[in-house]
Parts: C-alpha cells; structure tokens; sequence
C-alpha cells in the first residue's frame, strides 16, 4: 500500500520528505529531428542511456525520501471510472481534434476502453493515428493524440506553495495535457491532502497569463523568488500576486522578480541560472545573476492583502541580502573562464536540486562547476556509491550526488527540472 505525505513545501532546501518524479519512456522516444523542436528539444535523446541517467536520480531519491511516479499515481486514480471518465472529457475539451463530430473514429470512446494501467501509459506515451480513411492515410502525422515529451521534467506542470498546488499555465499547448494529469493527480489522490489553483479555473484570467515550475522558487516561507522569461509572463506573476494578496496576511511576505534573456534557450526558467543550495550558499550564473546588466531585478512588498511597495533591486543577491538572506554565491562553471561558465550553463551547471540543506543533486559532466562546489566544503559523490551502499550520506555534511549526463541534459534541464517535492521539514533558520 502506497505511503502517501501530506503536501507542505516551505523552501527550496528543506530535509525532503516526499518527492514527484516521471521515469522517461516511449514518449522520450517518440520523435524524429523534423519535430524535435516542435516537442521543445534541440534534439533528439537515446532513451535507452537517457532511462540508465535517469535510474541514478529515481535510485538515490529512492535512498533518501519516499518517491512517488506519475505513471503510477495516474493508473491509481484513473481505477475509479467516475473520475477516469472525466479526466478523458478533459483532454478531449483541451485537444478537440480528438473527437470530430461525424468521424468514425473517436479517441475517447478507444480511451475509456483501456484498463486503469493502459489509460495511463496512452495518456503520457499517446495514441497513434488510425488511418481509416484518406486524409489520414495521407496525414504526416504519426499520432491522433501527441506523446508527452517534456513530461519526466516534473517541476514545471505544478508546483509546491506551502500547503496549495499551483497548476503549471505552460507556456506551449503541446504539455497542457501535463499540467492536466498533475491537477488530477493532486485533486483525487487523498492522501497529498492538497488543494489546487489551477489559473485557467479563474474566468477574469488574463489570456496572456503563463508560469512555469521552473521559474518559482521558494526561498524562504516569505520570498519567493519568480522568473519573468519566455516560460512565464508578467501576467502569470500577477496571478501568483493576486494569490498572495488575497489571504490578506498581516505578515509581510515579498515576490523578487527576475527577468530572464529570451535567447538562448538554455535560459528558458530561472532555476537554469540560479538554485538554492544551503542556508547560506546558492548556484549561480554569473553574467546574469551578479554582473550589471539590462535585465531588471523587481521586488514586489506586500501586507494585508496590498502591495505596500514595488522597486527595482541591483541583483537578486543583494536584494535577498536586505531580507535577512546572505548567501555566497558559487558560480556554474567556475570563475576563470566565461568559455566555460557559458558551456556548463548550456548544460544545466547551476540546475540544482537540495534534498536537505547543503544537500544537493546535479550533473557530473559540469566539470568546473563541481570543482568550485568542492572547493565551497561539498563532498562528491557519485549516484552510483549512493544507490549501491558504498558510501553512507549521513557521514557528509554537506555533498553533491552527482548524475552521468550525457543524454538528459539534451533534453533541456537538470535535477531540479525533473523533481517535483511535496513535502520539505521546516528549515531552521
């Protein structure tokens, strides 16, 4: 029987108690460099070497917290057929060429055919195109409903806020399916005891609103810390904000906004250039994040359900400075070269994910990066000791488990990009 933590995430660096995770499957696979870019990669993946990276992620977490997959969560809820048949309308009403009227073929009368299990892989690996007649015989399409590509990036359909579930607004209609099954995976599941706020249920939403998990981070019960890039929009911050104004809190609590260059792509979500990784440090890209430049650093202030003062900041540091944060910067891809700060931030260099305080997970390929990481008091340690016993993580005070990276990467992201957490212990300040 599935041990199941309530939802309660209240920084990025708590001692991790339960975490979402999506092992890459067919789906990864399902693609061809023509439409690569329409599934939002620069490139195509091997998934068999990309699944074996993936098992030293899945596998350490595995050692350290309870881990939870999609898949599986998914065929749980999808057992009830009240709820099976209406996460079906869902995504038909979300991808309408589904189930054309007239059409003898109709994707959701095949779906509800499947048993829970089935239902569940079709959902994330899709359907294949039936070619009945001669429009799709002729069609270049190989799927009537598209595979999930983006999916075991967990982090960017939902996301943890205290004790609610922020529903991913993404930014590309090809992983709205996404945001749909975490949403229903956080509504049906009782035991995560979460509620969901889901922007697309709000009818005065903006049409332009858009966030991404990738861009939010929570760096203390009382700052958050958003990205403002190609992923999430100034009208998708605005919603967070409307959130946050309405509890209408006597405590003041602050939103830092950091805006993020539209090219290239490798900056496509604040924590690919920046991460928290202990109560004092953080991983950071340093022309971005440090350096002067045109990019804007906003701190938003706000009290009783009002926004008592919106400013500019000089950088995100010195901003988190003046809140009682002081944190050493550690730079992706050292301090000597900008070649290789540039190389190792292409790769996900400052793309950390904390498992506890100066606890953390990245990739080993970022060669430069962990030599400053090291230098800084953090042990490295391979994925591989971890999962095999041969080493014992309460000895290290502070570690980085470090994952081969030679294929996951090209997908777009790190260790944070792939974990979602639902419950973090408190961080002793």
């Amino acid at each position: 029987m599935t041990k199941y933590v309530e939802l309660d995430v209240r920084s990025e660096i708590g001692e991790l108690e339960g975490v979402i995770l999506h092992t890459p499957g067919s789906e990864v696979e399902n693609m061809t460099p023509e439409n690569a870019e329409r599934a939002l990669y620069s490139d195509i993946l091997n998934l068999s070497v990309a699944q074996k990276e993936y098992k030293q992620l899945s596998g350490s977490l595995n050692e350290i917290t309870q881990t939870y997959q999609v898949k599986e969560l998914l065929a749980n809820i999808l057992k009830d057929d009240k709820v099976k048949e209406i996460i079906v309308d869902k995504v038909c009403k979300i991808e309408p060429e589904l189930a054309v009227k007239g059409n003898t073929y109709c994707i959701k009368d095949i779906l509800l055919d499947h048993t829970a299990e089935d239902l569940a892989s079709l959902l994330i690996e899709g359907v294949t195109l039936t070619r009945d007649n001669l429009t799709k015989f002729l069609s270049k399409e190989r799927y009537a409903m598209r595979p999930l590509h983006n999916f075991f990036f967990t982090r960017d359909a939902s996301m943890s806020v205290v004790d609610e579930v922020l529903i991913g607004k993404m930014a590309n209609a090809v992983r709205d399916r996404e945001s749909l099954i975490m949403q229903a995976i956080f509504d049906y599941t009782p035991g995560f005891k979460a509620k969901t706020v889901n922007p697309i249920d709000n009818p005065n939403m903006d049409p332009n609103c858009m966030i991404e998990g990738g861009d939010v981070l929570i760096a203390r019960e009382d700052i958050l810390i958003i990205g403002n890039g190609t992923r999430t929009t100034t009208q998708g911050i605005d919603f967070i904000l409307a959130q946050l104004l309405s509890q209408k809190e006597e405590k003041q609590r602050h939103i830092l906004v950091q805006e993020l260059p539209a090219h290239p792509e490798s900056f496509i979500h604040l924590d690919m250039v920046f991460t928290l990784l202990d109560k004092d440090k953080c991983m950071v890209y340093e022309p971005l994040i440090i350096r002067p430049n045109k990019y804007q650093t906003v701190h938003i202030t706000i009290q009783n359900g009002k926004v008592v003062n919106i400013k500019n900041e000089n950088n995100l540091l010195q901003a988190l400075k003046k809140l009682g944060m002081e944190l050493k910067p550690i730079y992706c891809g050292g301090t000597k070269e900008p070649w290789n700060q540039e190389r190792e931030q292409w790769h996900s260099g400052a793309n950390f994910f904390a498992v506890g305080p100066g606890k953390v997970v990245g990739y080993a390929r970022n060669i430069y990066t962990m030599e400053e990481m090291n230098k800084n008091g953090f042990e490295i340690i391979p994925a591989d000791d971890v999962i095999s016993h041969k080493i014992n993580l309460a000895d290290y005070e502070k570690y980085v488990i470090t994952l081969d990276g030679s294929e996951l990467p090209r997908g777009g992201g790190g260790a944070r990009c792939m974990t979602m957490p639902i419950r973090r212990k408190a961080v002793n300040w």
